[in-house]
C-alpha cells in the first residue's frame, strides 16, 4: 500500500502541481477582457473547431473502414504491421513533407508544368497554409490514424478479447447477419468504447497543435492554440496572461467537446444483452455511415492510400535533405549535395539532446508504468487512469504555462533535469496506454500455476510474465521515444531556448526558405523514432527454444 501511494504520488504531484499553477494564472479578468476584445479571437476559435473536428471525424471514419475491412477479409494483421513506420513518423515531419508536396513550388506541381499547367514559375496560390485549414486537416488525419489503429490493435490482439469476438462474429453470421452487419452490430460496439481516450486525445491534439499549425495551417487567422502561442511568447505582461486566458478557453472547449464525443462513443454493452442476442446500437453503430462497415469502398483503397501518402513524404524528406540548386519547373534538382546533413553534424550536440531527453524520459515512464500496473490494485488503477491521462486530453499550451511555472518555482528553469521532467510528463499518458491492455490480457493462472510450482513473485515476474509481456513492454519505450522526439512547446518555455532539439531546429527552419536544412532536420527527426521502433522489434522477437534430441532407448 505504501508502495502504490508512493508511486501515485511521484506522478501524480507534479501534474496536480503544474496544472494548478497553469489554472490559477489564467484567471485573469483583464486578460479575459482582452481576449474577447481582439478581433482575431472569434475567428481563430472558429478555425480551431473546424480543424480539430473535421480531422477527428475523419480519422474516426478512416479507422472504422479500414478495422471492418481487415477483420471480415482476415488481412487486419498484415495490413497493420506498417503501423511501426507510420508512427514514428513525427507531426512535424508530416507537416514539412506535406509542404514540400503540395506548396506552389512543391513537388505535386512540378510534375504537371509546365506541360499541363503552364506555369514556368510557382503562382500565388494557398495550398499549405491555406484560409480554409484543409492542408491542417489533411496532415492531422494521416497522423491520427495510425495512432487510433494502433491502439485498436492492443485491444484487437488480446487473446481473450480476439476469440471472444471472434466466436460471437460467427454466430451472428449463422443468425442471418452478412460479414459486414456482423462486425457492425457485434465487435464494434464492443471495441469502439475502448477507444474512448484515444479518441478524445486525438481530438484534444487537433484542437489545439501548435507546431503542425505552424508549418502547415492557416495563417489569416491562425488557430487559436497558434495564437495563444504567439501571446505567450510576447514580451508584454498582459499579452502573455492574454496567451493564459487563451489557453484557459482551449481548455473549457476541449473538455466540452470531449463530453460530446465522450457521449458518441457511448458505453460498453452489457454481457446480458450479448447473451440474449439482442440488437446491438451503440458506440457509433446506428451513427456511423453504413457505407463504413457494407464494403460499398474498395477493401483496401483507402489504406493503400494512407501507405503512399506516406511513402511520398518520405522521399519528399530523402530529396529534399540532399537537394541544392533546384529551379521551378524542374522535377529534379540541378544540383545533388550532403551540405545540409553535414550542418546537421556539426551541431552533433542537438542529435544528442533529443536522443538523451528520449531515452531518459521514455525509461523512467516505463519503469514507473510496469511498478504502478504491479504494484496498485485494480481498483486504484481504474480510479487513477483518467488522472494520468490528462496531458493526453488537455491543450499543451496549458501544460506548458504550469510545467514552466513549476520549473521557475523549483528552479529547474533551463535545467535539463526539468526538461526531462516535463517531457516525461507528456510521455507517461502513451506508455501507460500502451502497456494497460498488455497487461489486463495476462492469464491471472499463471501465477497460481507457478507458486503450486513452489517458486515465489520474482520468479513469476522474471520468468514468465515479463516475456511474455516483452513485445508489448519494448513498443511502449519506442512510442515513449517517440513523443519524446517530437516534443516542441515544452523544450522550448522549460528549455528557456537553452537547448535545441530536431524538432525545435526542424520548425524553426519550416518558416524560413533553406528547403534542404529543413528537411534534413525532419528526415531526422522520422529517422530516430524508427531506430527506436526496430530497436523495440529486435527486443520484443518471440524466444527460440532449442530442440530437445529424443532420448535413445536402452537396450
Amino acid at each position: 500500500m505504501l508502495g502504490t501511494l508512493l508511486l501515485a504520488a511521484l506522478a501524480g504531484l507534479p501534474m496536480l502541481w503544474a496544472l494548478g499553477l497553469a489554472l490559477t494564472q489564467a484567471f485573469d479578468a483583464a486578460a479575459w477582457q482582452a481576449l474577447w476584445a481582439d478581433p482575431q479571437t472569434w475567428r481563430a476559435w472558429g478555425m480551431t473547431l473546424w480543424t480539430g473536428l473535421a480531422s477527428t471525424a475523419l480519422a474516426w471514419i478512416t479507422v472504422a473502414h479500414v478495422l471492418a475491412s481487415g477483420f471480415i477479409r482476415q488481412q487486419l494483421g498484415r495490413w497493420l504491421s506498417h503501423l511501426p513506420a507510420l508512427l514514428a513518423t513525427p507531426h512535424a515531419a508530416m507537416a514539412i513533407g506535406l509542404v514540400l508536396w503540395l506548396s506552389p513550388s512543391g513537388w505535386a506541381l512540378r510534375l504537371v508544368s509546365p506541360g499541363l499547367t503552364g506555369f514556368d514559375a510557382p503562382p500565388p496560390w494557398f495550398t499549405t497554409q491555406d484560409p480554409w485549414g484543409l492542408g491542417l486537416i489533411l496532415a492531422l488525419w494521416l497522423k491520427e490514424v495510425p495512432f487510433l489503429l494502433w491502439v485498436a490493435a492492443t485491444q484487437m490482439q488480446r487473446e481473450d478479447l480476439r476469440r471472444r469476438w471472434q466466436a460471437e462474429y460467427a454466430l451472428a453470421q449463422t443468425l442471418g447477419r452478412t460479414p459486414a452487419q456482423a462486425f457492425a452490430q457485434i465487435v464494434w460496439p464492443q471495441l469502439a468504447p475502448r477507444l474512448r481516450w484515444p479518441l478524445l486525445a486525438v481530438l484534444a491534439y487537433g484542437l489545439t497543435v501548435v507546431d503542425m499549425a505552424l508549418i502547415i495551417g492557416p495563417a489569416t487567422p491562425p488557430t487559436l492554440a497558434v495564437l495563444a502561442w504567439q501571446w505567450l511568447s510576447d514580451a508584454d505582461l498582459l499579452t502573455q496572461a492574454q496567451g493564459v486566458a487563451a489557453a484557459g478557453w482551449l481548455t473549457g472547449t476541449v473538455l466540452v467537446v470531449g463530453v460530446v464525443a465522450g457521449r458518441f462513443v457511448g458505453a460498453a454493452p452489457s454481457r446480458r444483452m450479448l447473451e440474449h442476442g439482442k440488437r446491438l446500437k451503440l458506440a457509433g453503430a446506428r451513427r456511423l455511415p453504413k457505407a463504413v462497415f457494407v464494403g460499398v469502398w474498395p477493401p483496401n483503397v483507402l489504406w493503400t492510400t494512407i501507405l503512399t501518402i506516406y511513402a511520398a513524404v518520405w522521399l519528399a524528406l530523402t530529396v529534399g535533405s540532399v537537394s541544392g540548386v533546384w529551379p521551378f519547373p524542374q522535377v529534379w534538382p540541378e544540383l545533388w549535395t550532403l551540405g545540409a546533413w553535414q550542418q546537421v553534424a556539426s551541431s552533433a550536440h542537438t542529435v544528442w539532446t533529443t536522443l538523451g531527453l528520449g531515452v531518459a524520459s521514455a525509461s523512467v515512464c516505463l519503469l514507473w508504468s510496469v511498478a504502478w500496473l504491479e504494484l496498485a490494485p485494480r481498483r486504484w488503477q481504474q480510479a487513477l487512469q483518467p488522472w494520468f491521462l490528462l496531458p493526453l486530453v488537455l491543450p499543451s499550451v496549458l501544460w506548458v504555462v504550469g510545467l514552466y511555472s513549476l520549473a521557475l518555482h523549483t528552479r529547474l528553469e533551463g535545467q535539463w533535469l526539468g526538461l526531462s521532467l516535463a517531457h516525461a510528463v507528456m510521455v507517461l499518458p502513451y506508455v501507460l496506454l500502451a502497456l494497460v491492455p498488455a497487461y489486463q490480457a495476462v492469464d491471472p493462472r499463471q501465477a497460481a500455476l507457478v507458486a503450486s510450482l513452489g517458486h515465489g513473485r520474482w520468479v513469476y515476474l522474471w520468468r514468465v510474465k515479463w516475456p511474455l509481456l516483452q513485445r508489448a513492454i519494448a513498443s511502449a519505450w519506442a512510442v515513449g521515444f517517440a513523443v519524446s522526439v517530437a516534443q516542441y512547446l515544452p523544450t522550448l518555455y522549460v528549455g528557456a531556448g537553452r537547448f535545441a532539439t530536431v524538432t525545435t531546429e526542424a520548425v524553426t527552419l519550416a518558416a524560413g526558405a533553406q528547403r534542404s536544412l529543413m528537411s534534413a532536420y525532419a528526415a531526422l527527426q522520422m529517422l530516430l523514432p524508427i531506430l527506436a521502433f526496430a530497436l523495440a522489434a529486435w527486443l520484443g522477437r518471440p524466444r527460440r527454444f532449442e530442440k530437445i534430441a529424443p532420448m535413445k532407448a536402452t537396450p
